[in-house]
């Protein structure tokens, strides 16, 4: 008969062989999350918008699953991994992901927004420099949505008037918002935080056009004015029978 150690102690235990055996220094904890608690947890973390510890949870479910062929058709589970990808800068994997899983349409408008800026981003990488709207629709051309997260209906590609609407009322009120409240609004209106803030880079560079369109516009009417009123100056000053009128008396002898 053996004699048995207590697990956790680290000593060692002879056998009725012989050979000693070292027992366990201490037992590895199993998890032991179901499919649905996986599912509510990656749910929770998209919602937060906490990255980090989105990809952190994923990282650390094990590869030995009891249920994992179920746990890798979880659409939870696909969109955290693809919202992971994404964030990572792994365009390849999200794209895998995207292509291989069939997505209900609740999932179409958030994973639609990732595919088409991933590849804008590459495009931008590869070109140098930033996309115009041309260069975008040439971009959403040669990559179309998979069907897998596009129903076939024509998609429009400006923001609906509410949208436009919420994103206007922020910008008033903060035209530089930080991480988190570009994530707020990113959950208020469907975007993703990377569509709000270009939307806020791009209306930013408008104004600012705009702004120096109007300092020129001004500084013309300005020029054209001093002008002017040297001109008829000058006019007044060499009048043939006066070496300097009124105004009003200059406009009355033009006149008659």
């Amino acid at each position: 008969m053996s004699a048995v150690a207590p697990a956790g102690t680290g000593a060692t235990a002879p056998t009725a062989n012989g050979p000693i055996v070292p027992a366990p220094v201490f037992a590895l904890p199993t998890l032991s999350f179901t499919v649905g608690q996986v599912a509510t947890v990656c749910e929770t973390l998209e919602e937060s918008g906490d990255i980090e510890r989105l990809a952190r949870f994923l990282w650390s479910l094990p590869v030995a699953h009891p249920n994992i062929q179920e746990l890798n058709q979880s659409e939870a589970v696909l969109r955290a991994r693809a919202i992971v990808a994404f964030h990572s800068g792994h365009y390849r994997e999200l794209y895998a992901i995207l292509e291989r899983h069939k997505f209900t349409k609740d999932s179409h408008g958030k994973l639609q927004a990732m595919w088409l800026e991933a590849h804008y981003q590459e495009a931008e990488k590869l070109r140098g420099r930033p996309l115009g709207p041309v260069d975008k629709y040439r971009v959403r051309k040669k990559f179309p949505l998979p069907r897998t997260i596009w129903d076939g209906e024509q998609k429009t590609h400006c923001f609906k008037e509410r949208t436009r609407s919420l994103l206007r009322e922020w910008y008033l009120q903060d035209p530089y918002p930080n991480p988190g409240k570009k994530r707020e609004l990113a959950a208020a209106t469907g975007l993703t935080p990377t569509q709000v803030g270009n939307w806020f880079k791009n209306r930013r560079q408008r104004d600012r056009a705009a702004a120096a369109k109007n300092r020129y516009v001004l500084s013309y009417v300005i020029f054209f004015h001093h002008f002017v009123v040297v001109l008829i100056t000058n006019q007044m000053y060499n009048h043939d029978e006066f070496s300097w009128k009124s105004p009003t008396r200059y406009f009355l002898l033009e006149n008659n």
